[in-house]
């Protein structure tokens, strides 16, 4: 089994290289997104063989961590899942038949899926994401600035690249992608107990993730930067030590960071509705 370490890349200041912005949404929608495939694409159940008969008495099961949950969903209704590792040809599906053929290709990196979409929601939260970890491509074009030395800046021209992105976040239907969440939360959750958190809840850390995405500053001019060695950091202490995911939602321009930070309400108040849901 693969390890995620915890490196400090911090892609979203790199210079000359492409934006990290697609999996800042994705990370969040598509670990939603992706439990539609179960609707769509799942066969229908095939009907269960008669129980066979016991000659001895079952084992007694051993003692399991049980997370403590905060924020609890229900218990998924879904008959039969694919197993985590077999759970890419279910997810690809599920993306391609949402975003299109051609985007998939173009924008999905089409293996672990759900590894890397649980592994980018644990990291939005804090102070770097390594982009190793992302479950999409980069957009295309570098990232500008403007200005030069103590007054360089980000550039306005930064905030068109994003565009196409956030049209299709505003395009995803929070409840739909929230239901599908629920039946296909098994998989996320275990691969978040891989990741190396046993007793730890999945949804408690999206939640997390949201909130913390929620906080990220409104900030109206662009911003200064600094460029000490390769990587730019913002000129502004405050800035600076704020998490990867309020970078980056202040890199892409306070009308983007708006439009997002509005379906991520959506989504946030489409969680707790399930969460409050009787199983």
């Amino acid at each position: 089994m693969e390890q995620w370490p915890l490196e400090d890349e911090r892609p979203y200041l790199r210079p000359e290289e492409p934006s990290a912005f697609p999996w800042i949404v994705a990370a969040i929608a598509i670990a939603l997104v992706g439990g539609i495939g179960y609707y769509y694409f799942s066969p229908a159940p095939k009907p269960e063989p008669a129980p066979a008969a016991k000659t001895e008495p079952a084992p007694a099961p051993q003692a399991e961590t049980t997370p403590a949950i905060l924020n609890p969903l229900p218990e998924s209704e879904a008959k039969s899942l694919p197993t985590l590792e077999n759970s890419d040809s279910m997810m690809r599906e599920s993306l391609a038949a949402l975003l299109g053929g051609k985007a998939f290709g173009e924008f999905v990196i089409p293996t672990q899926l759900v590894r890397r979409i649980v592994a980018t929601v644990d990291n939005l939260p804090r102070k770097s994401a390594p982009r190793r970890m992302m479950p999409l491509n980069a957009v295309p074009g570098a990232f500008v600035t403007a200005g030069a030395g103590d007054e360089r800046t980000l550039a306005a021209a930064n905030a068109a690249r994003y565009a196409p992105y956030v049209r299709a976040l505003e395009a995803m239907p929070a409840q739909a992608l929230v239901t599908a969440y629920v039946q296909t939360y098994p998989l996320f959750q275990r691969a978040y107990e891989e990741l190396g958190y046993p007793g730890k809840y999945f949804n408690d850390r999206l939640l997390e993730a949201i909130d913390d995405l929620l906080a990220a500053p409104e900030v109206g001019a662009p911003p200064r930067l600094l460029q000490p060695k390769v990587l730019y950091e913002f000129a502004d202490p405050e800035l600076e030590t704020r998490s990867a995911g309020q970078k980056i939602l202040v890199r892409m321009g306070a009308e983007n960071a708006a439009k997002v930070k509005a379906k991520l309400r959506e989504i946030r108040q489409a969680l707790a509705a399930a969460g409050a849901r009787k199983p």
